[in-house]
């Protein structure tokens, strides 16, 4: 389930509080006493035997006795009363019930009152908000169904917390300050609604601006994902996730592995779904003030203008600290502001215009800094002096703030003599704040959350890599378990390294040494020797390896003195021989480390950053969910200290970063591909100007579920490429298949290959070209939520071209999806459109949907003929348009699908 029967929580006619009660301090009577106080418009029942009447209304002895069904019922009775309740409300046809009630953990018929609650209202689709939470408030509806002990103001922002003591103090922190809500919720355990229920339905509400999100913990990953991804599309979604220390870090077989669960992985979830993640509540209402205003920083460096040169110092402080930086102003600007600025100004950024500037001057820096190319957004630090009102500076530079076409903050420091010029600062919509700190703060929220925008939106490069040997490696992983074997050595790892196109150093095992000699012979010295156990996780540790081996006689010396130190430094280690790999002589390439981990909540996540053996010492590494492309993968290296290393320095040219993005995209792949490979180490992986090479890798695997979805646990589910198609057509042999990010550069020539005609028949309107945006949101899919396919084949020049596509946009309620369909121009009336809708339909139907629905213009008889052709029932739409409904289940589900397009 996901948004099916929320409106009844935000919207509903009528309202029941079961457990209702006159004892003051009782969640009943506070409840109740919320409910009326807030003006609720609807019939209220309370609901309680010992009562004939309650706040001057009738109370009813059992939710049975009701007048009718209420579309809402907020329970506060003991937690062995709930699923009783529960099913009886199921039974009258409620939808919606908030569960108060706390301690339903405890057992109950051979499981737990949670499990019975659940159980009592899955038959009637009754949702379950809760339980132990605060409750709902919906100021819009005039509804307060919740124990807080203040209401909220009627607004525009939606909070979601999962903590029920946040919620009260959160409620009366933006109550002092005036900020309203759309609806406050406390989500509680969140048995059934969930974050990603409400993140779907916040998306689409037309009454809520931004989403604002308090986060203990999430369970469902993909769901999640998939509605976090959709909502930070939609709006400005901001999230404080608690729980950022490290202590889920463990010990484990590898590096990735021992950061599973740890605040990073919620990092590069929240990252990846283009959500802004802060760290204070302060900080969280902040930050909608500053989306709030629609201009983006096109990155990290600001322009500092102040009157006095202490706070723009403080300024600059935070700015570096956090990972931003100073805007190089350049020679014109400069020459511009010395001309027209005292002797004395700061010449450079901060620009420090002097405590006796008058008006003028505030105007004239200003500007300049606006027109200065080198800075992506402008801080206005002012201090009061007694020289100018405040209030003239900012009505005089209102003009220049509103007509500013690059983010302008305020900071107006003082109390009341900059109150005025606060005031009319927030009225005109430009970001103010108390301190240079802060304002710093929510310059770098604005980046931060500008470029995770970006990373939605960012098309990577076409052409994809050739196809791993994934029978090659899951053959070879198979034969491992099959042996009992779940962690591999080198030899082995690098054999699956290499089946994912990964380059390794030529690398044999042996099991003495003189197999050792034999290998080292077929390999060419020098060589590298290593010890092979299974009980060593880090073989320099224990002396168990030696570089640099000229020939047989260094090879047999070292390997008799490393079987010596081994053993008396991990006497229990079993010992199995040695490998032997060739010597990578790259004296100017970077130890990296790449690698796999297996996170609790968002599975699989891959690992990058510096390598080698003070890999824990640097602590230098970002981490990032798969699937990976180029661009995803240049993301998750430039988030590292090592992407400045990798960029050359003084004779160090630079690394091969096309390589190296290849080498975290396959790592990926294996990722998604592999259930069974739950940690995997690249370290070293060496990177030069030369490209890349694995020098050392171990893996782990862990044998999976029998029967279990492979792809089950994925947060994000990659391309299914099992889903390709070859066909024979009117146009000669076609390749049908899902669309994928690098389609961007053939989606958008389709595009424009398409006549004025059914560019309007496909959009409702006329357009010339397609957004960055648009183009990303055609071909960027949440393959979770929604499918495309496309037919393509080879074009005049040798690259594929897409001839025709397909999708749907299936509801998060999993039942039924919205289908649109459009060919190129020249190709109509050949039976693509049939060859699309049959793949499209048998995607449908695999995928378990009752029904697809689509809508056409009336006059656009061409798609009319084919959804008759594909069985289609036509049906007439409120707006003049032509509704199309088909019943993939045999049952007519033509009144029950949406007519909006």
């Amino acid at each position: 389930m996901s948004i099916r029967n929320l409106h009844h929580f935000v919207a509903p006619q009528s309202v029941a509080v079961v457990g209702a009660s006159a004892r003051v301090g009782s969640v009943g009577a506070t409840v109740l006493a919320n409910v009326v106080g807030a003006g609720f418009r609807g019939p209220v029942w309370p609901v309680n035997p010992k009562y004939r009447e309650l706040a001057g209304l009738p109370a009813w002895r059992d939710v049975a006795d009701l007048p009718h069904a209420p579309e809402l019922a907020v329970i506060c009775t003991p937690a062995a009363t709930v699923p009783g309740i529960v099913a009886t409300l199921g039974e009258q046809g409620c939808k919606a019930a908030i569960v108060l009630s706390a301690g339903l953990d405890a057992p109950a018929g051979g499981g737990t009152l949670r499990q019975a609650m659940l159980e009592a209202a899955r038959p009637h689709l009754l949702r379950i908000l809760g339980p132990n939470c605060v409750g709902l408030l919906v100021p819009g509806s005039s509804l307060n169904a919740s124990f807080a002990p203040v209401a909220a103001l009627p607004g525009r922002l939606a909070f979601v917390a999962q903590s029920g003591a946040l919620v009260t103090s959160v409620l009366d922190w933006a109550r002092a300050r005036d900020i309203g809500f759309s609806c406050f919720v406390s989500l509680g355990d969140g048995s059934d609604v969930d974050f990603g229920d409400l993140l779907d339905y916040l998306a689409g509400d037309p009454g809520t601006d931004a989403i604002l999100l308090y986060a203990e913990s999430v369970r469902q990953a993909r769901k999640f994902m998939s509605a976090a991804r959709g909502a930070a599309r939609a709006k400005p979604t901001v999230i404080v996730k608690s729980g950022r220390v490290a202590e889920a870090a463990h010990a484990a077989f590898s590096h990735t592995g021992a950061l599973a669960g740890s605040d990073l992985v919620y990092d590069a979830a929240l990252r990846r779904a283009g959500m802004l993640r802060v760290y204070s509540t302060a900080e969280l209402f902040d930050a909608v003030a500053i989306l709030a205003q629609p201009r983006r920083p096109a990155g990290p460096r600001l322009a500092i203008l102040t009157n006095g040169g202490g706070p723009g110092v403080m300024a600059t402080d935070a700015l570096i600290a956090g990972g931003g930086a100073l805007a190089q102003l350049g020679p014109d600007t400069l020459a511009h502001l010395s001309a027209n600025l005292p002797a004395t100004w700061s010449r450079g950024n901060p620009v420090d215009i002097i405590g006796d500037a008058p008006v003028e001057r505030y105007r004239l820096a200003l500007q300049a800094l606006l027109d200065e190319p080198g800075a992506d957004a402008v801080l206005l630090i002012h201090a009061p002096t007694a020289i100018v009102p405040s209030a003239d500076i900012a009505r005089a530079l209102l003009p220049q703030l509103r007509a500013a076409a690059r983010p302008v903050l305020c900071c107006w420091l003082g109390g009341a003599s900059v109150a005025q010029a606060r005031s009319l600062c927030a009225g005109a919509g430009v970001p103010v704040f108390d301190t240079p700190e802060e304002a710093v703060r929510g310059f770098l929220q604005l980046v931060d959350y500008a470029r995770n925008q970006r990373m939605l939106m960012q098309v990577p490069a076409a052409g994809t890599l050739a196809a791993p040997d994934r029978a090659a490696a899951r053959a070879r992983i198979a034969g491992l378990l099959a042996d009992g074997t779940t962690a591999v050595g080198e030899a082995d790892a690098k054999a699956i390294l290499a089946a994912y196109g990964i380059p390794v150093v030529p690398t044999r095992t042996a099991d003495d040494v003189d197999a050792a000699l034999a290998a080292a012979r077929q390999i060419g010295y020098p060589v590298a020797l290593k010890i092979l156990s299974p009980d060593i996780a880090h073989k320099t540790d224990v002396g168990g390896v030696v570089l640099d081996l000229a020939d047989d006689a260094a090879l047999a010396q070292a390997a008799k003195a490393m079987v010596e130190r081994v053993r008396a430094a991990r006497p229990q280690a079993r010992l199995a021989g040695f490998t032997v790999q060739a010597m990578a002589r790259r004296p100017r390439a970077h130890e990296l480390i790449v690698g796999i981990g297996m996170d609790p909540v968002f599975g699989p996540v891959v690992l990058f950053g510096q390598g080698g053996v003070a890999v824990e010492v640097t602590g230098d590494r970002a981490i990032g969910l798969p699937p990976l492309n180029r661009v995803l993968a240049a993301d998750l290296v430039g988030r590292t200290r090592a992407a400045r290393l990798l960029a050359g320095f003084r004779d160090h040219p630079r690394a091969d970063l096309d390589a190296l993005y290849d080498v975290l995209v396959r790592v990926g792949q294996m990722a998604a591909d592999l259930p069974e490979l739950v940690e995997l180490d690249i370290n070293p992986l060496l990177t030069d100007a030369a490209g890349v090479v694995a020098l050392d890798a171990r893996m782990r695997l862990d044998p999976a579920p029998a029967g279990q979805d492979p792809l089950a646990r994925l947060a994000i589910l990659p391309y299914p490429d099992a889903l390709e198609r070859r066909v024979d057509s009117a146009l000669g042999p076609l390749l049908l298949r899902p669309i994928r990010p690098e389609d961007a550069p053939a989606h958008e020539a389709f595009f424009h290959a398409l006549s004025a005609r059914d560019i309007h028949f496909r959009m409702f309107g006329t357009m010339r070209d397609l957004s960055p945006a648009q183009l990303a949101r055609f071909t960027q899919i949440d393959y979770a939520r929604e499918m495309a396919f496309i037919a393509t084949r080879p074009g005049p020049d040798g690259a594929a071209e897409t001839l025709g596509v397909v999708r749907v946009a299936i509801d998060p309620d999993e039942v039924g999806g919205e289908f649109a369909i459009v060919v190129r121009t020249d190709l109509q009336g050949r039976g693509l459109g049939r060859l699309l809708m049959a793949c499209l339909l048998d995607y449908c139907r695999a995928r378990g949907l009752a029904s697809v629905h689509g809508v056409a213009l009336a006059d656009n008889v061409g798609m009319h003929r084919l959804a008759r052709a594909c069985g289609f029932q036509l049906l007439p739409a409120l707006d003049g348009n032509v509704e199309m409904v088909l019943a993939l289940d045999g049952e007519d589900h033509s009144m029950s699908t949406a007519s909006g397009s």
